[in-house]
């Protein structure tokens, strides 16, 4: 060596030697050596800084290298580092990388002093595994099977430094890289941890571009899955599962419009309308959705294009353009944004009658799957789809005659209308015939007459009946009785019985009876499908036996075409008028008035409130003492009925799926019209086939005939 320094280094023996260990480590959590960093030690000699030519031996194993030193108070030392991921020191010069170090610094003789710097490089290793949900778990055990990954993280400043990872167990695919804030991640997945076990050991080493390089590594237990076996075994049946078919979508749109057009929710938005009340909390989404609906229709059309010609009417005349208005947005299924679909109700709805959910949801499987595009004129139901393409040379309008221009295509006198095409209005005359059986117009009739001083019969009650409680209706009944010449009659609502299923009143106000054409078969079809559905449901919850839906399939092809033959003259218009006149009726009979007016039972708890008034008028006239519940039942779970058949795309269907969904679905609408029918007529539907008694065909009114004679008999 040419300097001083070396020349007493070559006589060491008789010199005082000291050891200078120096460590550069990751400042991160591992704390891993950095090898391969440049390090320097310099002397202070005459007040400069003179560097010292001496190699190190290095310790890879301890990470440190280490240099032999002169010893004692008169030697003073300094060190420099570089090449250590990009970061280095520079003699003399604070580092903030070790806090023990202050230059110059002594070595005592014979001692060793150990000088320790870290960089920033943060350098960690961690295993991801996939949870039950697909989530990662971190710093967890491999379970064999399941992903598995192996993660290293850096400092993001160091650049994209090459890496190598080692496992002693399986094999890592590709590298993947990405920066995550202040780091970067490389993670590598296992390509399998079926054949993995035991003790796991990772290893990951970062190879600098300077030459300076670190390692990390991990050990975890890989986990097999372990599988308890209980020798008990529990044994459960559940019944015969099901395919899903879209026609559900459209069922489920039919029950929720049927629950849209309840009297209950009737009350409340005229309640909303007329008196400011707020929407009732358990209406459905699309049926809040829709007052607005209702109220621009009620307001801006209805109102101005519904005029009656008697003073002071103008109460009466609000009230029934709002019905109109209530009817007619209610009464269609697919109506843009205002389409009668729950998902929440509908799901659990389906969940309890076993049958399955779509994926993507009924308002999805109704829009996307079940209509039927025709034309490009938007989407139609399949039924009236097969009735478009037997008209194909009627072509489509799209404004009805009141909306015409003069000046406008006179094309548009002639075609179809597409709203009717691609919105029908979803209503069955049957509601109208079982309330009128259930006596609620001739309740309201038998009103009208005594409010005009009319005596009914020689023995009328309400002739000593004060009417002065219903004052306050006064007006709104004066314009019901004045516009009774614009209302439909009971002789024309009873033809158009006869007409739609073979149905038709008795009384005195239907003499000479004559119709033209009638729905015959209609009545005995429909009892032979109740009871095939009572014996289907038996095997359906029978968990040993498939049930059999080939029967419930061919009596829902026949209905369909019995109630299509009915299908046509006043059809389109009839069923809707007589709603609204029902339920204005109703209406009236549910004010408060009326509960002074007759002597209702106040405990029984009847679900709409008009129905105890009607009940109090029964029972005042001797007729019959059956509830008018039972009335109401039927023409609600009815009208559900015979809409999903006279609507629904039947005739082509062979397989029993849709069928059987069908029962399914209906099961409550279907078991409520039985009892409903036993209650009222005193018939019950549910009879088993192999009683070999023949399906009762007797129209309803003659039943409740011969009951009310049985009545007064008793009397």
């Amino acid at each position: 060596m040419s300097t001083k320094q070396s020349k007493k280094l070559q006589n060491c023996e008789e010199q005082c030697n000291g050891t200078l260990r120096v460590s550069i480590r990751d400042s991160g959590e591992s704390q891993s050596p950095i090898q391969g960093a440049n390090i320097s030690v310099f002397e202070m000699i005459s007040g400069e800084w003179k560097k010292l030519d001496i190699e190190p031996q290095i310790n890879d194993e301890k990470g440190y290298v280490e240099f032999v030193l002169l010893g004692g108070d008169a030697h003073e030392y300094g060190i420099a580092f570089k090449n250590a991921f990009g970061f280095q020191k520079e003699v003399g010069k604070e580092c903030q990388s070790s806090d023990e170090l202050q230059e110059p610094f002594k070595i005592g003789c014979n001692c060793i002093k150990h000088i320790n710097f870290k960089v920033p490089v943060y350098l960690s290793m961690r295993l991801v595994t996939c949870g039950p949900g697909f989530e990662d778990l971190s710093c967890q055990g491999i379970l064999a099977g399941q992903p598995a990954s192996l993660q290293v993280s850096h400092n993001a400043v160091l650049g994209n430094v090459p890496i190598k990872l080692f496992s002693d167990q399986g094999r890592l695919s590709a590298y993947q890289s990405v920066v995550n804030g202040n780091e970067r991640i490389v993670d590598a997945p296992f390509t399998n941890t079926s054949g993995m076990d035991g003790l796991l050991r990772a290893r990951a080493f970062l190879q600098n571009d300077d030459g300076s390089s670190i390692t990390a590594g991990l050990e975890s237990m890989v986990r097999r899955s372990v599988l308890n076996v209980d020798a008990r075994t529990t044994t459960s049946l559940t019944r015969t599962e099901t395919s899903f078919t879209e026609d559900t979508s459209f069922w489920a749109g039919i029950r929720n419009n049927a629950e849209a057009l309840s009297f209950n929710n009737y009350l409340s938005f005229m309640d909303w309308i007329f008196c400011g009340k707020q929407t009732p909390r358990e209406l459905s989404q699309f049926e809040t959705d829709r007052y607005e609906e209702k109220n621009r229709m009620w307001r801006d059309k209805l109102l101005k294009n519904r005029f009656l010609p008697f003073t002071d009417s103008d109460a009466y005349r609000v009230i029934k353009a709002a019905t109109e208005a209530f009817v007619m947005v209610n009464c269609g299924v697919h109506r843009n944004d205002l389409q009668p679909f729950d998902p929440a109700r509908d799901e659990a709805y389906l969940n309890r009658r076993d049958l399955p959910v779509p994926p993507n949801g009924l308002s999805q499987a109704f829009n996307n799957d079940y209509l039927v595009g025709i034309d490009g004129n938007g989407d139609v139901l399949p039924y009236l789809a097969v009735i478009r393409r037997k008209l194909p040379d009627i072509p489509i309008k799209i404004k009805p005659f009141e909306d015409i221009s003069p000046i406008g295509d006179a094309d548009e006198c002639f075609g179809l209308l597409q709203e009717k095409l691609a919105n029908p209005c979803l209503l069955e005359l049957i509601w109208s015939y079982w309330h009128e059986e259930g006596m609620l117009v001739q309740t309201t009739n038998t009103i009208t007459r005594r409010f005009q001083n009319v005596r009914s019969s020689a023995r009328d009650p309400l002739v000593n009946l004060e009417m002065d409680p219903l004052r306050p209706l006064n007006n709104v009944l004066w314009g019901y009785i004045q516009d009774e010449q614009h209302r439909l009659t009971v002789n024309r609502r009873n033809y158009e019985y006869d007409h739609h299923y073979g149905l038709h009143l008795e009384g005195k106000a239907v003499q000479n009876f004559r119709p033209a054409d009638t729905r015959s078969k209609f009545l005995e079809a429909f009892h032979h499908l109740l009871r095939l559905c009572s014996v289907f449901y038996k095997q359906d919850d029978d968990t040993t036996i498939k049930a059999d839906a080939f029967p419930v399939l061919n009596a829902l092809k026949e209905i369909h075409l019995i109630l299509s033959q009915g299908a046509h003259n006043q059809f389109g218009d009839l069923p809707s008028t007589a709603r609204i006149e029902m339920l204005m009726q109703q209406w009236l009979l549910a004010r408060p008035e009326f509960r002074e007016l007759l002597p209702t039972r106040i405990m029984v708890a009847y679900p709409e409130p008009w129905m105890d008034r009607v009940d109090a008028m029964k029972k005042l006239q001797g007729w019959t003492d059956t509830s008018v519940l039972h009335f109401r039942n039927l023409g609600m779970f009815g009208e559900q009925l015979l809409l999903s058949i006279r609507w629904g795309h039947w005739s082509d269907e062979f397989e029993p799926v849709k069928a059987l969904n069908w029962a399914r679905f209906f099961r409550p609408q279907t078991q409520g019209y039985i009892h409903a029918y036993r209650a009222a007529t005193g018939v019950d539907l549910s009879v088993d086939l192999t009683a070999n008694v023949p399906v009762d065909s007797t129209l309803p009114s003659v039943l409740l005939q011969k009951r009310l004679a049985s009545q007064q008999r008793a009397m």
